[in-house]
């Protein structure tokens, strides 16, 4: 009785595992003929005959037959080692194809940013120690990058502490690249080289202010699609700047990846930054 109890229990459980082989070579064979679609390289020529001829390979190596002939099946240990193997090859294809999708996922995000062209111009800056900066300066490194005044009474101040918190949160990990934080006036009548250099003392040691000339910070806020007016003066001749709050992150390639509103912790930009640096491709030409 117990023979029959354990053999009754091994066919259930062979059963079993027929089940799922055929449930994960079906859902292998349907993402080919999907990625088919979306990949190029990879051949759509799975028709549901091929899915079907698999399963009954399946079903054969397993001993499990459809009328009940046919020749004796595999002993049980061949079947459980055929079941294993074939279930490891349809993982092993099912990992690929998701590799391979998620691959030309970053390749098209890439092209899609690139027909953005935000911030893809050259901009002309002065830095706070008063040595001229282009764009170009910075290709090879990652930056974060904010719009901001230094008249600012509470958001710039905010967002640069939590720009500031963030590069060091990462600087504490030795296998990423290191980050420029980088600070761009929007107010260049007020803020000249000497008012961006007290200014930024405050914040991130690396912290680099530049601004410039009306016309030289206009373009370059032009380039990120910067919103920045100027508001009424009071009767001291003081004024505020309504701007865009965002913070910029750029690639090595100096092209734009992502951004960070008000609402983004130091935490959540660190983790999103320290993303894209582990899985950085640079563009294709």
């Amino acid at each position: 009785m117990v023979t029959v109890t354990v053999m009754v229990m091994v066919m259930m459980m062979m059963m079993m595992m027929v089940m799922v082989m055929v449930m994960v070579t079906v859902m292998v064979m349907v993402t080919v003929m999907m990625m088919g679609n979306v990949i190029p390289g990879v051949t759509p020529g799975v028709t549901p005959d091929v899915i079907l001829g698999v399963i009954l390979g399946v079903m054969a190596v397993t001993g499990v037959t459809l009328g009940g002939g046919g020749r004796a099946p595999l002993p049980l240990w061949q079947r459980l080692a055929a079941v294993a193997v074939l279930g490891g090859a349809a993982a092993g294809a099912w990992l690929h194809l998701r590799a391979r999708r998620e691959q030309e996922r970053r390749r098209r995000r890439a092209r899609e940013l690139r027909a953005l062209a935000l911030g893809q111009g050259d901009f002309e800056l002065v830095d706070h120690t008063g040595r001229p900066r282009r764009k170009a300066d910075f290709l090879g490194q990652w930056v974060l990058l904010y719009f901001g005044f230094t008249h600012c009474p509470d958001v710039c101040p905010d967002e640069l502490e939590k720009l500031s918190r963030a590069v060091e949160l990462l600087e504490g990990d030795a296998a990423l690249p290191p980050l420029q934080p980088l600070f761009v006036t929007v107010d260049p009548e007020r803020d000249d080289v000497a008012a961006v250099a007290r200014y930024v003392r405050d914040f991130h040691p690396r912290l680099l202010g530049l601004t410039g000339s009306p016309e030289q910070v206009r373009a370059a806020g032009g380039a990120y699609r910067v919103y920045a007016r100027a508001g009424p003066k009071d009767q001291d001749g003081d004024y505020i700047v309504d701007h865009t709050v965002v913070i910029y992150l750029l690639g090595p390639d100096g092209l734009f990846l992502d951004y960070y509103g008000r609402a983004k912790t130091p935490a959540q930009i660190a983790d999103s930054v320290r993303r894209h640096m582990q899985t950085y491709e640079p563009l294709p030409d």
